[in-house]
């Protein structure tokens, strides 16, 4: 099977916080359950380029490179472990219409950028995204050389999962498969996250705006693969 999407992801920041089972239970799709780790549930913040990006093969122009910013959740279906998005942020609006289209995906148009320093020993990675009126700034630093973590640790755990879930408008769960090779971290030397969530995530998630993320990782990326699975079954 051909992918649908090939892209490379890279720069990615995850800010991880540990939140209330109660508050991502009705956002579950069908079918599915929540992925906890020591018995506790978490959301990320998650920030990355979209670079040389294809859909069916075809290199739209003007489509390629871009910058996205999403909330996302941790959940499994039997042994697959995935991924459901809150909300989505990039900054083409045909991207965002298509993907709310095709795929009911959560998708939202805003400016985004995306800015990198690749200094001898560091490198730098600054997000700004304009919504609702203000400006909200992601910034995360990393020591050189990048490294493998090992599987059992919390950087292994958030940042690698293969399976993508949502809901059809007809509320049936819809699975995709993301391949990639494993992705190697810089050791985070300091991060800053400026964002007001009850904005733009919703006033249920204002809150963590007094919080301290329980895990930040920069990670370097790599090429991927998306492929369509079709529906959730039960169990």
């Amino acid at each position: 099977m051909k992918p649908f999407l090939t892209a490379e992801w890279r720069n990615l920041f995850l800010a991880t916080y540990a939140v209330s089972p109660d508050l991502l239970r009705p956002r579950l799709p069908p079918g599915l359950d929540l992925d906890t780790r020591d018995g506790q549930a978490f959301v990320s913040l998650v920030a990355f380029q979209f670079l040389k990006t294809r859909v069916l093969g075809i290199p739209w122009p003007g489509f390629r490179n871009f910058a996205e910013l999403n909330l996302r959740f941790y959940v499994r279906h039997g042994s697959e472990h995935g991924v459901v998005f809150v909300r989505e942020f990039v900054p083409q609006r045909l991207v965002a219409w298509l993907a709310r289209t095709l795929y009911n995906e959560p998708y939202r148009r805003a400016p985004l950028k995306a800015k990198c320093f690749d200094e001898e020993e560091t490198l730098t990675v600054e997000y700004r995204l304009q919504w609702a009126g203000r400006e909200h700034f992601l910034a995360v630093t990393g020591h050189k050389p990048a490294f493998l973590p090992p599987l059992e640790s919390d950087e292994q755990f958030f940042k690698e999962h293969r399976w993508g879930f949502g809901t059809s408008r007809g509320g049936q769960g819809l699975r995709y498969e993301v391949c990639h090779e494993p992705w190697k971290v810089y050791p985070v030397r300091d991060h800053r996250i400026d964002l007001d969530w009850g904005l733009v995530y919703g006033p249920e998630w204002a809150f963590l705006g007094k919080a301290s993320p329980m895990s930040t990782i920069l990670a370097a990326g790599s090429a991927v693969r998306v492929y369509p699975k079709g529906k959730v079954t039960p169990g």
